[in-house]
This record gives structure tokens, sequence and C-alpha cells, in this order.
């Protein structure tokens, strides 16, 4: 599909297949960015508790620096809607070169810092004295190469923006292909053990980087991503980060978020960091879902905004919430009824890492039915240029109310404490969220009706 049938999609399509042709590529590749996490788990959990603790210590660190493609990537994703909805292509091209080439500059800088003190990043992150020797060995190259994932993701974001989510589909499916077939190769075919973890999730974010690469030079997308294009101009950078740093603190939350569960859960031992660490993990393959589909409305959303089709932008909203709110039931639903059994695929015969996940994994997916409200009226908000709301939505749930949760719940209720966190701060987040709904629906409402009877007034007025 060409950039100008992308466009006519947008302004056009009915919604329901609209959301289904952004939102469901969407989703696949950011589960399978979660997909990547889970087969490191997977593989690693039978190496021994240590190690897993190790890929756990190491999470938050891709999470932070996926941030940095997510504020660049995300943060143009919005801009770029809107200004191609208003046939602004030349300033969106510059957009989207300016986010690309920030992000990789940026992201590098970042990395260079981390791997100059990684001992002292891994214990600020939980790490024990068993765990660090492992920790070490994976985040070396697992933050290295992490500038293919910065990349990717701000690719993934930029194609969205323009309609060409099945790009990003395709990449992400091959990159997690290979990460599946390279991680037991290299882990014990040639036993090198959670060196090899690190190792193939680099090969395979490569590989997707290459896929985008070719994307680019073979002049598939609207925008050309010459370094011509990139732009000091501050206009560019204010709308760029007026969304993306909303985005960015939710990246950093949630980094954050996973050190302090794990920084809590360091004095109960390593069998408390893996648990919690698998726990995070398999949550997150829900909420990597939810906010996928959410990525995909998020064109539709900016773009009708920015064509003032207030309509179509309300009744994308309404089927969205309802499709994400369902998803969000059976997710709860089927995690909720088999905890036992999911722990159990990522530990090596550990029965506390079991016993312990099982009980936080049943208490911590209960507030999961929020999120898919949570996540449209994000993207709503930060769609339509109001980063307020998004920016609360976004850092509610593992920053302004988790961070208090996590620093005194412990201490009250000890191993519990740190198990209910999470699900106290996403309790805070759906009240939150339920006054900012409110607030949007009306200032749409508001908007469709001041259109309809401009255009109503248009018509009436005589020719000539």
């Amino acid at each position: 599909m060409n950039g100008e049938a992308r466009i006519k999609m947008l302004r056009e399509a009915p919604i329901p297949a609209l959301l289904l042709k952004m939102g469901v590529p969407t989703m696949i590749g950011m589960l399978v960015t979660g997909f990547y996490n889970l087969i490191d788990a997977y593989f690693v959990g039978g190496l021994g508790t240590s190690q897993m603790g190790a890929v756990s210590v190491a999470f938050p660190l891709g999470q932070a620096l996926v941030g940095i493609a997510v504020m660049f990537g995300g943060g143009a994703a919005s801009y770029l809607s809107r200004l191609l909805g208003e046939g602004r292509g030349k300033e969106a091209g510059r957009v989207a070169s300016t986010a690309l080439y920030s992000s990789l500059i940026f992201g590098t800088i970042v990395i260079i810092g981390i791997e100059c003190r990684l001992d002292h990043v891994l214990l600020g992150l939980g790490a024990t004295e068993t765990i660090l020797p492992y920790a070490r060995q994976y985040a070396v190259v697992y933050v290295a190469s992490s500038v293919f994932n910065i990349f990717n993701v701000t690719m993934n974001n930029i194609a969205s923006s323009e309609g060409a989510v099945k790009v990003s589909m395709a990449a992400m499916l091959l990159g997690a292909a290979l990460n599946t077939f390279f991680a037991p190769v290299f882990i014990y075919g040639l036993r090198m053990g959670i060196l090899g973890a690190a190792l193939a999730t680099a090969a395979a974010q490569a590989v997707t980087a290459v896929m985008y690469l070719a994307y680019i030079l073979n002049r598939k997308s609207v925008f050309s991503f010459s370094p011509k294009e990139f732009t000091f101009e501050r206009t560019v950078f204010r709308e760029i980060f007026k969304v993306g740093i909303p985005i960015f603190v939710f990246q950093l939350a949630a980094s954050a978020a996973i050190s302090m569960t794990n920084m809590a859960a360091k004095p109960y031992g390593d069998s408390a960091i893996a648990a919690m660490g698998i726990v995070t993990r398999v949550i997150s393959m829900g909420i990597y879902a939810v906010f996928g589909f959410a990525k995909g409305f998020q064109p539709v959303a900016g773009y009708n905004y920015g064509a003032k089709r207030y309509d179509r932008l309300r009744n994308a909203t309404k089927v969205a919430v309802e499709w994400t709110t369902c998803f969000c039931v059976l997710f709860v639903l089927l995690m909720a009824a088999f905890p036992a059994s999911v722990i159990s695929l990522f530990t090596a015969n550990d029965g506390s890492v079991v016993r312990f996940g099982s009980w936080a994994l049943r208490v911590n997916v209960i507030t999961f039915l929020f999120y898919g409200m949570e996540a449209i009226y994000s993207m709503l908000s930060l769609a339509l240029g109001e980063s307020l709301g998004g920016w609360v939505l976004s850092a509610g749930r593992q920053a302004l109310f988790f961070i208090p949760a996590i620093l005194t719940l412990p201490r009250a209720a000890g191993l519990n404490g740190v198990i209910f966190a999470q699900p106290a701060a996403d309790v805070i987040t759906g009240f939150v969220m339920g006054i900012i709904a409110l607030r949007l629906n009306e200032n749409l409402k508001v908007l469709e009706k001041n259109t309809a009877s401009r255009r109503a007034a248009d018509g009436k007025k005589p020719a000539g």
C-alpha cells in the first residue's frame, strides 16, 4: 500500500475495519517485543534461579533505553499523524528525519555511559552478590545491542504514523522467530549460558534493523529520512517532546518500577527477585498487546482530529475501549486460573519461585482489567496534543502512584507489600482515568457540535 492509499484509508475506511488494520499489526509487533523478554526468561530459567534473577535485574535497562526511542519516535508519531491529516507532507518529512537521527545519537551516548558504570548500575537495580556475575555477563551485550532496538522502535512508531503497520509487524515477527531459534542454540547448543541469551537477542534485533533499513532505502515510506532534512527548529522539537517526554517518563517509570520492585524483593533472596521478574514479564505481555493496539489507534485519532472529523474520532475511541477491555477480561481470567502453570514455565524446579510467583501473579493481574481504558485514553490525549492527561495516565500506574506504594507497603506488610504495590497504584490510576475520560469525551462532543453548526451555516450562505 503506497502513502496516498494509507492516507485515504485513515480518512475514509470504516472505523472497525480501520482499527483492525491499524491495531492488530501494531499489537502483534508489540507482543513480539514482549516475546523477546519471555524467550530470554524461558531459556535462561533452565540455567538456575540466580541466572533468572540476572535477567530480571537487567530488564529495566532495556526498558529505559527503549524509552529513548519511544520519546522521539512516539512523540513524532502523534505530530506526524496530525501533519499528514492537515496535508503538510514536507513538514512531516523533516519531523520524521529529525526524530530518527536524534534517537540514535542520544541513545548511543546513554549506552556508552551505562557500559562505563555497568557494575554500579546493576547493583543499583537490585543485583545480589550471587546474581551480579551473571547480570554483568548478560548486560554487557544486552545494553550495547540496544542501539538496534532503539532504531527499530523509533522506526516502528514512525511507520505506524503513516499507516505502514504491516511493515513493522513483518520486521518484528522475523526478529522474534530468529530469537526463538538462536536462544537455545547459543545458550545450550554452544554452551554459552546466559551470554548466549544476550547474543541471540542482539542477532535478532540486528536483522530487524536491516529490514527497516531496507524499507527506508527502497523508498517505500512517504518520508525520505534524508540527513539533510534533520533540523534544529524549536517548533519540531517542541512538538516531539510535548508528547514524547510524557511517554519517556512512562518508560523510565516502568524501568524504575521494576528496579524498585527488585530492591524491595532483595531482602527475601534470589527466588523472590526471580519470581517478581517472571510476573513482570508475563503481565507485560498483556500490556504490550493492549498498548500495541492503542498505538494503532493513535494515528487514527491524530489524523481524524487534524482533519476535524470528530464524529469518526469519537466512534473510534468507543470501539477501541470496548475491544481492549474485552481482551483485558480474557487475559485476567486466563492468568488467574492457571498461575502456577504459567510460573513453572520459567524456573528450573524451584518450588519457592513457583509458590511466590503464583500468588504474586494472581494478585497483580486482577487490576489489569482497567488497563484497556487507560491505554486508549492515554493515547487519545497524546494524539490530540494534550500532553498533561497522557502524562498522568502514562506515569500514574508506575510512577506517581506506584513509587509511594512500593516505598511504604513493604515496610508495613513485608513480602506481601511488594506484591500489592502495583495493584494499589492501578486502582488509583483507574479513578484518575475516569475523570480524564469524561473530560475528553465532553470536549470532543463540543468540537463535533461546533463543527456541524459551522458546516450547516456555510451551507445556508448564498453562492457568490
